[in-house]
């Protein structure tokens, strides 16, 4: 199988190019190829497919071999691989995944992309829809038990569930611990990616994350705009917000007019390869 490693921030997949290599089994080689010992090493897997409604399809698992929804790492990632690969000239490209449509703007600089902007759409608020257990129609600064303790978690979805939680000392908490808690909590149908945030001035938030099914990351694109927008909510940021994450900082911006998140960040390839299976 030929692949590109490729990350957003230091969240890392391994790529491959499904209008080249068919995979009959994505998952359990999602599995293989992430782990950092005897594989590849990253989070995860991502197919770059044809698509029937839009340029290109992202097709995406978790080191675990679960599927995953949508990765704002990741969808970076996509668009610099079609590009700088030849599989488009364009600077405006869509991309199909399993939450939605998602539309990207490309810089390109010296031929190559050097910067990704995604529209990544409406944020969900209404729990059940998240999905998230609780008597609210929305949950904003709510009550979670979680291995004794009460948290306070303003739960969004960007295609898939976040939990956020702000928290004094994210530098210094055990997140391999409690971040598992909060995944596999009975509230959360699917499993939840969980966000702790440290607010430091109105424009400005720093985060660590513990992804459903990857652990902790480096970085988390879709959990960068969950952020930002249970920063609003909660009346501790502007509109647009500078989200610190362990690998590098990303731009977001929730427009409430129009009720849209805009991503704005890198992507880099790492190396170019072939594993067998």
């Amino acid at each position: 199988m030929k692949f590109t490693k490729m990350h957003g921030l230091g969240n890392d997949y391994v790529y491959v190019n499904g209008f080249e290599e068919k995979l009959e089994n994505p998952a359990e080689i999602s599995k293989k190829v992430s782990d950092r010992h005897f594989g590849i090493g990253s989070d995860g897997l991502i197919l770059i497919n044809p698509s029937k409604c839009a340029d290109f399809e992202m097709e995406m698992y978790n080191s675990d071999g679960s599927r995953a929804e949508m990765c704002g790492n990741g969808i970076r990632c996509v668009a610099k691989y079609v590009y700088d690969f030849g599989l488009t000239d364009k600077t405006e490209i869509s991309v199909e995944t399993l939450a939605g449509i998602k539309y990207l703007s490309l810089k390109v600089v010296d031929g190559k992309v050097s910067e990704v902007t995604v529209d990544m759409g409406k944020p969900e608020l209404i729990a059940k829809n998240i999905p998230v257990i609780s008597e609210n129609e929305k949950v904003i600064s709510e009550d979670i038990e979680v291995a004794g303790k009460t948290y306070q978690m303003t739960a969004v979805s960007m295609g898939n569930p976040h939990a956020i939680v702000f928290y004094d000392g994210i530098a210094n908490m055990e997140i391999e611990k409690i971040g598992p808690e909060f995944e596999q909590h009975e509230r959360f149908p699917k499993r939840t990616n969980t966000e702790f945030v440290e607010v430091i001035d109105r424009k400005t938030a720093a985060m660590r994350v513990w992804e459903r099914g990857s652990g902790e990351t480096l970085a988390c694109g879709t959990g960068a705009c969950a952020v930002a927008v249970a920063c609003v909510l909660n009346g501790f940021t502007e509109e647009e917000v500078k989200v610190k994450l362990l690998g590098g900082d990303l731009l977001i911006r929730w427009d409430k007019e129009a009720d849209k998140v805009y991503m704005t960040g890198p992507a880099t390839t790492v190396f170019s390869g072939e594993i067998e299976l």
